[in-house]
């Protein structure tokens, strides 16, 4: 699949099919957000892939997916035949940071372990879609206990969870009824 045409057909899918994902196909968009881009060549990014049953379904629990179904919409993380759980190790960065050829107060600027996650994620995204399969992303601010449940330790960021699976029809986000907004590129100048 070309560049274009994987960037055009990207979107947030929150229902799947309980068809099954081929292993290989999601050790590949697991490698695409390893190789992504990584300041200083810290390595930062890790992924802990969940494709057990029951580990799915508390993990939907755990990010209060029962809310989510009472707000009048479907289920959507219990749905996913496997999660792909986005961590950030801030304290790799501030080592390698640390180091003669890197200045470590760049760091209170720009947190390269954001940064690094952001791209991770755009890569498994479009992984994804190369695939043939579909994907979500559930923020980890509205999975805070997801990390205990996973044996994630406390000093690692959970930046958030990848659902991935073949898409079930699904509602269109009311988000998209805003539109494009216009002015965002500049030439130049602002």
């Amino acid at each position: 699949m070309e560049f274009a045409e994987a960037l055009r057909r990207r979107r947030m899918v929150r229902r799947y099919t309980a068809e099954p994902i081929a292993p290989d196909a999601l050790d590949r968009i697991v490698t695409a957000g390893l190789s992504a881009p990584s300041a200083g060549f810290a390595q930062g990014v890790s992924i802990v892939t969940i494709t057990q049953p029951t580990r799915i379904t508390e993990i939907a629990a755990a990010c209060e997916e029962a809310a989510w179904v009472q707000r009048g919409f479907e289920p959507w993380l219990s749905t996913a035949p496997a999660h792909l759980v986005i961590c950030l190790e801030a304290e790799v960065y501030r080592t390698r940071y640390a180091a003669t050829d890197k200045d470590p107060e760049v760091l209170a600027t720009i947190p390269w372990w954001w940064v690094d996650g952001g791209a991770a994620l755009m890569a498994m995204l479009l992984a994804t879609v190369a695939e043939g399969l579909a994907a979500g992303f559930q923020g980890g601010h509205r999975c805070a206990s997801v990390a205990a449940l996973l044996g994630i330790p406390d000093d690692v960021i959970l930046l958030g969870i990848v659902t991935v699976g073949h898409p079930a029809p699904d509602r269109r986000s009311s988000s998209l009824d805003r539109g494009v907004r216009t002015g965002r590129v500049h030439r130049e100048t602002w």
